[in-house]
Order: C-alpha cells, then sequence, then structure tokens
C-alpha cells in the first residue's frame, strides 16, 4: 500500500516546528521516519501534514555534561551504540541501540524517534526507563523537563502534547561499581522483543547491592519497573541464590499481551527468566 495524501512542511529552526505543529491539526514529526513511513504506508496512520525536522542544525550530538550524557534528537541509533562516551559511560544504552533492527535501520532511526514512537516493544524505550532518563521537550510555552517513568503513558503513547517536539535526550553517567545489561528475547535478530529486561547493578564498598534499576519491555502496554525485583536486590550480596529468588518477583505488576509470539502466560515466566539472565550479566560487568 502507499500512503494517503498529505501536506509536507520543512522547518529550518526547532521554534518554526513547533509553529506548524501548533498551527496545522493532524500532523506528524518525521525525523528518522523508521516508524512512522512503514505506518503510514500501511494506513495506520494518516498524518494530514508531515513536519521534517531532518534538515534542521544542531540536533545531531552526544556529549557530557554536568554528570549526564546530552544526545540530539535525531542522533541515530547507529551514533548512540558507537558512541565512545556512551559506551564509557552508559554501556546499557549503546547495547540496547545495537540491538534494535539492521544496520540500515539504525543508520537512519533516531534516538527521539524511537522514544516518541513508544513502542513497548522496542529497545531504546526499556534501557531508557531503567537508566531513569529525560526528554528535554519544545513546545510554544517554552521547554520543559519530562521523566522518563512519566514519559511513556500507553501503547503508542507519551506525554508530549501534540504542538510538542523532543530536542535533546538525557541519560545519566553510571556511577562506579555499576554493570548493566540489556537482553532480550525475540525470534531471530533485529526483530522486536517478546520480552526484554534492562538491568543497572551497582555495588558499594562491601560488595552489596547499593541500587539496582530493572525494566522489562514487550510486557504491558509501555515498559514497566520491576520494582519488586528491584527491592529484593538491594542492600542484599547478591548471591545466586538472592538472584534467582528476586527475578521470580518480575512477574508482579505486569500485564503481558497474548499474540502470535507468546501468550501471556508465556511472557510472564519468560520475564522472569530474562530477568536472572540480565542480572547475572550485569554483576558479571562490574568490574574494580
Amino acid at each position: 500500500m502507499i500512503p494517503r495524501s498529505f501536506d509536507y512542511l520543512r522547518p529550518s529552526t526547532l521554534q518554526e516546528a513547533v509553529q506548524m505543529l501548533d498551527r496545522y491539526e493532524e500532523s506528524k514529526v518525521l525525523a528518522g521516519g523508521q516508524s512512522l513511513i512503514a505506518l503510514m504506508k500501511l494506513r495506520l496512520a494518516s498524518p494530514k501534514y508531515i513536519v521534517d525536522i531532518t534538515r534542521i542544525p544542531g540536533l545531531s550530538y552526544v556529549r557530557e555534561e554536568d554528570g549526564k550524557i546530552l544526545i540530539g534528537a535525531l542522533t541515530t541509533h547507529d551514533m548512540v551504540e558507537n558512541s565512545p562516551l556512551i559506551r564509557q559511560k552508559c554501556p546499557i544504552l549503546s547495547e540496547a541501540a545495537g540491538r534494535i533492527g539492521d544496520q540500515q535501520i539504525r543508520n537512519r532511526g533516531t534516538i527521539a524517534g524511537t522514544l516518541c514512537h513508544a513502542d513497548p516493544s522496542a529497545d531504546v524505550p526499556t534501557a531508557f526507563l531503567a537508566l531513569d532518563g529525560e526528554v528535554v521537550a519544545l513546545g510554544k510555552d517554552g521547554e520543559r523537563l519530562i521523566k522518563a517513568a512519566d514519559f511513556f503513558q500507553d501503547f503508542f503513547t507519551t506525554a508530549l502534547n501534540p504542538n510538542e517536539v523532543v530536542r535533546e535526550v538525557r541519560v545519566p553517567v553510571l556511577p562506579p561499581k555499576t554493570g548493566t545489561a540489556y537482553i532480550k528475547h525475540a525470534r531471530r535478530e533485529g526483530d522486536f522483543a517478546i520480552v526484554a529486561v534492562a538491568a543497572i547493578i551497582t555495588l558499594d564498598s562491601n560488595g552489596v547491592c547499593k541500587s539496582a534499576s530493572i525494566s522489562l519491555g514487550s510486557v504491558g502496554s509501555t515498559p514497566l519497573r520491576a520494582v519488586e525485583v528491584e527491592k529484593a536486590l538491594v542492600g542484599k550480596k547478591l548471591t545466586d541464590e538472592v538472584i534467582v529468588s528476586a527475578s521470580e518477583l518480575a512477574d508482579r505488576g505486569i500485564s503481558p499481551p497474548s499474540d502470535i509470539h507468546g501468550s501471556a502466560e508465556y511472557r510472564a515466566e519468560m520475564a522472569k527468566v530474562f530477568t536472572k539472565r540480565a542480572i547475572r550479566l550485569a554483576l558479571s560487568r562490574i568490574g574494580g
């Protein structure tokens, strides 16, 4: 199929893009286009206006500032995956970006695009939630900061207003003695996750779990934090017995879908299995 007809708009600044989004109802922002164009071809989305921000300068970068890594909205998945700064100081984001689709998709798709698309089975949103990341959104009333916990609201739905556009994504520089892992269960490499787990584990000087952040993808209408698992890990030496016991709590508070790839019951069981694997892998990566 081909998309329905639409009007094409190409702003030269983000402020101009915001004005267009405010002026024209039923408009969509085009960044990498790897999700939007596919939906339009299937006519699952039929915006009347496309606001193409790809020519706006200064929106593709990775830099460190005040203990955070700042990533421009148009930074591609390939850039996130291969950024030396992200690999060194926030490796879970690099790992998640590297699991997206194939190389062609990673060359075109953008970090802001995948977050705004808000597919609960996508890779970066799950890692972004575990990181307690932030989105800088620009609207007609100026900028606002949206926490990851508040950003994802439902299937393909975010806290962005219709006349807002993402300018920047922020994730923390992870502290010493931290290990991370992003793993997913999929039919084949590059597919959307049947179940995904992002794990971030930090130990204190005595080898006790100081903090744990575990998020799950494809087990609800948004990525979800495995709060009960986190509570079961913090304050303890992470023996295999503790990890196994904590991972059994991964199905608490989730509402997995049933589809051709797996039943709700199967996904709930896989959430436990892959949480255990992710925690073990994150723990094995803690250095020093």
